[in-house]
């Protein structure tokens, strides 16, 4: 499926915050997070200690802060022209760190820039098809490199692009398509992509009855 019909910025011009109209104001970026509850799951950690990263899907842009202010070189990547004006608006002026208004695939495709650290927060990694996204990624990484991703966890028995409509069930039809597998799936595209030290597990929610966090990392070999 062409990505320009399926995943639109439009969507994403409105996602995060919802805290009423007008200017908002910028959000802390005092934690680094992967999952969807405040203080569960590990941290910045989880990135080792990359000289350079690059984030996909950025959005708010507060992790990729939270990693500048840490003295790391951070590309902070958006589909949306108004999520990246916005960020800019919030933390023009932070030392090491660059917005970028692409699409995921796109740049890495084009740039000839390598990272010690790709990550995606429940972004880009979601939203786009890994088959042509991951190799991408393998390409970018400077030897020994860090992938890193989180999103929600699967719902069992039920694999693949699924679509969704981004605007609810009223309105202009927006089809946004999110890409779901297991945690063994993602392990064995990564290991064919070249990948080593493969750890893609779900983290159990604070309530085990509530939705699970699937985290991945894996390293490009020395």
């Amino acid at each position: 499926m062409p990505r320009a019909s399926t995943n639109l910025p439009e969507y994403w011009d409105t996602y995060k915050p919802h805290r009423g109209d007008g200017e908002q104001p910028a959000p802390a970026a005092d934690v680094f997070g992967w999952t969807q509850y405040d203080g569960h799951g590990p941290g910045v950690e989880v990135l080792g200690r990359p000289d350079t990263a690059l984030e996909l899907g950025c959005a708010e842009g507060k992790e990729a802060v939270h990693l500048a202010r840490q003295g790391v070189n951070v590309t902070a990547l958006d589909f949306s022209a108004a999520q990246v004006a916005r960020a800019r608006g919030w933390w023009q002026g932070t030392p090491g760190l660059t917005f970028v208004q692409a699409e995921a695939c796109d740049y890495l495709g084009q740039t000839e820039t390598a990272y010690d650290a790709v990550f995606s927060i429940w972004g880009a990694v979601w939203f786009t098809d890994p088959d042509e996204l991951v190799p991408l990624i393998a390409k970018r990484l400077r030897p020994g490199g860090i992938f890193a991703f989180s999103q929600a966890e699967p719902i069992e028995g039920y694999y693949g692009p699924q679509p969704m409509y981004g605007n609810g069930l009223a309105g202009r039809k927006l089809t946004v398509l999110r890409w779901s597998y297991s945690p063994q799936w993602w392990a064995d595209l990564l290991k064919r992509q070249g990948f080593t030290d493969i750890d893609v597990h779900v983290l159990a929610a604070p309530d085990p009855d509530d939705v699970g966090t699937l985290m991945a990392t894996a390293r490009i070999p020395e």
